[in-house]
């Protein structure tokens, strides 16, 4: 327990040096409210930008709360999701390749205390950026919408986090066991490509992790099946642990390459 709380420090310190707790959730945050704000004075952007034709006309959709919030969603799904992806997923290969990790392969650390230390840190910046995220885009959805169900809320919230925990371990995953280049390549293709076909024949199936964000959604929406919801929370968490034994296995099995 004392080295992996010696590891936990070490990558606290790293990411705040490198401002991760910071930036990370600002970008979140600025994602968050991007789209109440421009779906509620689009009007008034297009006024001000001008050149419209004569008598040209167009009406606003009514929207709901929840519809602002998947949005919102939606914008994590695809930048939110790539800032995080780019950023952790060179964590390890790099320190392989830097010579970085042959200082702590000579020491006596197990290879899950040091894997597992950064996955803690990484879920933490997670958990900061979708907390920032969801509550800047909730803000302005109240001021300007009208209100959520607290409860359900809260509950999208911890759906979105379990997703994120998943995107984590798969890109931590990758990192473990290729170099910084394919295991870019290698995580952009299982999260981003699975969303894509997720999204054109997933109506084929009701069960997958790839589902858990639009299902946070529906929760809010009160029309989720609650166990198509726990099916695909349950075979969220159980590839996520597979993801980090692997990883683990992973990293013992690449310590060879790790630069001297």
């Amino acid at each position: 327990m004392n080295e992996f709380n010696v590891l936990l420090q070490k990558e606290f310190r790293e990411a705040w040096r490198s401002w991760k707790f910071l930036w990370i959730p600002l970008v979140f945050a600025l994602l968050g409210m991007s789209d109440p704000l421009t779906n509620y004075y689009m009007m008034d952007i297009l006024n001000a930008v001008g050149n419209l034709p004569e008598g040209f006309a167009i009406s606003m959709p009514e929207l709901a709360p929840a519809d602002l919030l998947q949005a919102s969603i939606g914008q994590f799904q695809t930048i939110g999701l790539l800032v995080l992806i780019a950023t952790f997923v060179g964590t390890i290969s790099k320190e392989r390749a830097n010579g970085m990790a042959t200082l702590l392969y000579v020491r006596p650390i197990s290879f899950a205390t040091y894997f597992m230390s950064k996955f803690v840190v990484m879920s933490a910046v997670g958990l900061v950026s979708i907390v920032a995220g969801f509550t800047a885009s909730v803000y302005y959805t109240i001021v300007l919408y009208g209100n959520f169900e607290v409860t359900m809320l809260f509950a999208s919230l911890a759906t979105y986090f379990v997703w994120l925990l998943f995107v984590i371990a798969i890109t931590l995953l990758m990192s473990a066991a290729f170099k910084t280049s394919v295991a870019t390549a290698c995580t952009f293709i299982i999260i981003f490509v699975g969303q894509i076909v997720d999204a054109i024949v997933g109506t084929f199936w009701t069960v997958s992790p790839w589902k858990l964000p639009a299902y946070g959604v529906q929760l809010i929406r009160e029309t989720m099946e609650m166990p198509d919801y726990w099916w695909s929370m349950a075979s969220t968490i159980v590839l996520l642990v597979m993801c980090i034994v692997v990883g683990i296995f992973a990293m013992k099995k690449n310590a060879a390459m790790a630069k001297i």
